[in-house]
């Protein structure tokens, strides 16, 4: 995630230079075509670019709030993540004697694994050593691996309730908090899994070159400089705010403007371990970059 400090805007130009070069090459020649006499006599209304200009406008302003509406619900996913993990932890604590706190300890680890999991999961990079050597030891396996842990948490529960440590209103109270684990981690799935449709940027792709060939012949052509320079840069403008959109649409890519799923994990385990009295508890790094993961 971006952060209010040392913004790098060459990220952002890296990421549409391909575009940018290509709008460069097309409005120039264009520009170019309009200054050949055989085309100085073609002249469009001015009504026309301007026309097919809002249509543009009105398409990227609807394709940027789709986007942002992406990113935002995949932070409060994450965000109601930290504050379910922190309420799973403290509802086992408060289930469970002094006698029984390693059960606590064991659900405190246990969603500490998950949080990671999940995160390196909607990523799709390989799981981290501590997941890795978790899942080894407690012979966890599957398709699903953030699922299977909130099994885990299932049948931790299950166990209690067995044993007699919690009641029958414990128990309810506990599978709760893990169905809703459970569609946070269903809402992630959804948001990775369903594409942008590819037409719409299609349509939006196709419309601002439309704009781009046809700008010239609505505009003045005592000017060159000012021609060329209006057919390259409005175009341009309409391509940085559709490709800003792109890259803000898809929240678990692990790039500069993902969900800090990173860092939200590492507080969550700071803060559970807190919370069960652990004694070697990490100090989360400090971060010099403008971005966060």
């Amino acid at each position: 995630m971006l952060l209010n400090r040392r913004i790098s805007v060459l990220y952002f130009v890296r990421e549409i230079r391909s575009q940018i070069i290509l709008i460069v090459i097309f409005a120039a020649a264009i520009g170019m075509l309009d200054m050949l006499p055989v085309f100085r006599k073609v002249s469009l209304p001015l009504s026309i670019p301007a026309l097919v200009g809002t249509a543009v406008s009105l398409l990227l302003a609807f394709r940027t709030a789709q986007s942002y509406e992406r990113w935002w619900e995949a932070r409060m996913v994450w965000g109601a993540i930290v504050n379910d993990s922190r309420t799973l932890v403290r509802q086992v604590m408060q289930a469970a004697s002094k006698e029984n706190s390693q059960i606590a300890d064991q659900f405190a680890e246990r969603q500490i694994i998950w949080v990671y999991a999940l995160g390196e999961a909607l990523r799709r990079q390989p799981f981290s050593p501590k997941v890795e050597a978790y899942l080894k030891f407690h012979k966890i396996t599957g398709t699903n691996i953030p699922n299977a842990l909130l099994d885990r948490h299932s049948q931790g529960a299950a166990e209690m309730e067995q044993k007699g440590i919690i009641t029958d209103f414990k128990t309810v109270q506990l599978n709760e908090t893990i169905s809703r684990l459970c569609d946070h981690m269903g809402k992630c799935e959804r948001i990775k899994n369903t594409v942008f449709p590819k037409s719409y940027s299609l349509l939006v792709h196709t419309l601002i070159y439309v704009f781009a060939a046809i700008l010239p012949f609505g505009l003045e052509d005592s000017q060159l400089a000012v021609e060329l320079l209006l057919t390259i840069l409005i175009p341009l403008l309409f391509i940085a705010i559709e490709s800003t959109a792109i890259i803000m649409q898809d929240p678990f890519e692990n790039t500069p403007v993902d969900t800090p799923m990173t860092s939200l994990a590492q507080t969550i385990e700071i803060n559970l371990l807190e919370m069960t009295g652990a004694k070697d508890i990490p100090v989360k790094p400090k971060n010099s970059l403008y971005y966060e993961m």
